[in-house]
């Protein structure tokens, strides 16, 4: 019988075996991830304006990407620094230190600004020593998703944060950002801190060269369709509106070039504020080549002038429905540039808001809505608090400040006068519970006893950070918010018009369709990091939100 050599057989699978084609090893990631929050960006706006958006902007990321319809905030307050810090580190306040836009640090009494840090200097400013430069994400405690981006691979990814607002550059784009860009009013450009370079880069140079705002600047601000087709929006020019300086009416035209001379900050209050974020951050992309590497990148955006657009004009008014009706637009060129630079399903997006937004207080009375100011500078409470505080204890200026809607006592006082921070406490609750407008008022040493109502409970825990946070909670009556003026609007409360964003994911590793569970804002956070397949952040108290993936 012929047989073939045993030894020939024994080899024949190692010859089969290197004759395969070699497949590729490692991990299936994107290209790019491109995180997108829209200040002040409230969840129904995706279709209040739904009939005026453009195919390539929110429809298309509503129809092609996954849409959390039911996506809440979970912890107080609810203000722009404590949004990004959560969105891309999945934590809340009660561990990331991110306890507000600013704080008061409890046992001196001094006053914090969340991305301060004096011992940096700016990088690109007018003046390197100046305050706007001077910015770092020390103050931030916790991991962000970027964070650990850039540890799973040994630093080899690139992070970049843009925004007009330096805390929405900063606290999104991490610890260990290649870069976060944010913008000077005095001159328009986009600078950095020595927190994360010595120098700008050739092409930010460049880009602040062209001089955009003072151009944007030199034009009117009219609607970008005729006024009298904004059916969304009130009348033009209502009590409610706040004026450009310099501007005798709210009406449209808009003379930017008058009001941009008496005050450079108006520039953040017109819609071209996110069209500059967004030419910035095409140019980092390409800048930065990111999305072209062999790792993941990470781009964190913030379009910030909805929020001052809001602020100003309230969320009823033609300036609202047209800045949103040109940010769509907008978006669609970015989502254009994006396919053709990374590649069309190479790149994941998501799209959120760091908050929402109440309606204006004349609005709401206008229409038999319950709503009103408190803390107006008429009726002021610590003031009013520190009058009936000396009454009882025979000692003024007890009271500090109120920030975040807390109450935070002089311990310095306390202390040189032996007195009782308890009976303090109960002293000012008792007369703050009182007060015209406030639910509750919550010693936050006792709140495990107090009877709160759910969610308000959770939220106040969440938000709590004992060394920067107020001794005492104030939760004003739904439509009530704190009185800075009578125009416009604000933030920061519990209610669903604060805390209800949108939140949407598309692109590379996302399931098409939408959901009416609810999920939290710390849910973000712990999804991109399942996307990418990286640990989530180290602070993190969210979920993976399975249906993004389709799972």
């Amino acid at each position: 019988m012929n047989s073939k050599p045993l030894y020939l057989l024994l080899l024949f699978p190692l010859f089969f075996v290197a004759c395969q084609p070699k497949k590729k090893s490692g991990v299936a990631r994107p290209k790019l991830v491109v995180g997108i929050v829209v200040d002040q960006m409230r969840w129904d706006y995706l279709y209040r304006y739904y009939d005026r958006y453009s195919e390539g902007g929110f429809k298309r990321l509503m129809r092609q990407g996954f849409s959390c319809d039911n996506t809440m905030i979970p912890y107080l307050p609810s203000y722009t620094a404590v949004g990004h810090s959560t969105i891309f580190s999945g934590s809340v306040p009660a561990f990331s230190g991110i306890a507000g836009n600013d704080w008061v640090e409890q046992q001196t009494g001094q006053r914090v600004y969340c991305t301060d840090d004096s011992t940096v200097k700016g990088v690109g400013a007018q003046d390197p020593e100046s305050k706007e430069g001077k910015m770092s994400p020390r103050n931030m405690l916790v991991t962000s998703v970027t964070d650990e981006l850039m540890m799973s691979n040994n630093f080899r990814s690139k992070v970049v944060g843009v925004s007009l607002k330096d805390r929405a550059a900063i606290l999104p784009a991490g610890h260990t950002a290649t870069a976060a860009y944010w913008m000077e009013d005095s001159t328009g450009n986009f600078i950095t801190s020595n927190y994360y370079m010595t120098k700008l880069p050739a092409w930010v140079d460049s880009f602040n060269k062209k001089a955009l705002v003072q151009q944007y600047m030199k034009n009117q601000w009219v609607t970008l369709y005729p006024k009298n087709t904004y059916g969304q929006s009130d009348t033009d020019d209502q009590a409610y509106e706040g004026k450009f300086k310099g501007d005798s009416t709210t009406a449209f035209p808009h003379n930017l070039d008058s009001s941009y001379k008496v005050s450079k900050a108006t520039f953040r209050s017109t819609p071209y504020g996110n069209k500059l974020t967004l030419d910035f951050a095409r140019e980092a992309v390409n800048g930065y080549m990111l999305g072209q590497g062999e790792f993941t990148d990470f781009l964190t955006i913030n379009c910030a002038s909805t929020d001052y657009v809001g602020h100003q004009f309230g969320i009823n008014s033609i300036e609202e429905e047209d800045t949103y009706l040109r940010l769509d637009l907008e978006l669609a060129e970015f989502f254009k540039f994006l396919d053709e630079k990374v590649g069309n399903g190479q790149y994941t997006v998501f799209l959120t808001a760091d908050h929402g937004a109440a309606h204006a207080v004349w609005y709401s009375q206008n229409h038999d809505i319950p709503a009103d100011y408190f803390n107006a500078p008429t009726a002021p409470i610590i003031e009013g608090l520190n009058k009936v505080l000396a009454g009882q204890f025979g000692v003024g200026g007890i009271a500090d400040t109120m920030v975040n809607y807390q109450i935070t006592f002089s311990l310095k006082t306390i202390q040189e006068h032996k007195l009782d921070l308890n009976a303090v406490k109960k002293a000012s609750v008792e007369w703050l519970s009182q007060q015209p407008g406030i639910t509750y008022a919550l010693d936050m040493a006792r709140l495990g006893e107090l009877p709160v109502a759910e969610p308000v409970r959770s939220m106040v825990s969440n938000g709590y950070y004992a060394k920067r946070s107020g001794a005492i909670q104030l939760i004003p009556n739904a439509g009530w918010f704190e009185g800075r003026g009578k125009t416009g609007t604000s933030h920061g409360t519990w209610n669903p018009y604060d805390t209800h964003i949108p939140l949407l994911f598309m692109g590379w590793g996302v399931h098409a369709g939408h959901s009416n569970q609810t999920v939290y804002m710390t849910d973000i956070a712990p999804t991109v990091a399942a996307l990418l397949h990286i640990q989530m952040p180290n602070g993190c108290v969210g979920h993976p939100i399975q249906a993004v993936m389709g799972r």
